[in-house]
């Protein structure tokens, strides 16, 4: 199976239980988190995390869709990019 790689970023005021929402979601759906990242900085959240869609329940669209509903839920902006969009975007 093809590795399937996108980008999730997660911004947004600190509070319990970002993560374990974010990474309870990615789980039920059978995404592998490949690599994480998080900082806090002045009460603000900010997680990075490289993914393998390969292995989804559901098509790209739908887990978009789903993210913004979990970040609606939980007062963040989730953004999630396949990897070869978000590098295309941010090459110099």
């Amino acid at each position: 199976m093809i590795m399937k790689k996108s980008i999730i970023t997660v911004v947004g005021k600190d509070t319990v239980g970002i993560i374990a929402k974010v990474c309870t979601y990615l789980a039920e759906q059978g995404i592998n988190i490949l690599d994480i990242s998080q900082t806090i900085v002045q009460d603000y959240f900010n997680m990075m995390m490289i993914v393998d869609m390969s292995g989804s329940k559901k098509p790209f669209q739908e887990v978009i869709s789903d993210l913004n509903a979990v970040g609606d839920e939980i007062g963040v902006v989730i953004k999630c990019q396949l990897e070869d969009i978000f590098n295309q975007m941010h090459r110099i």
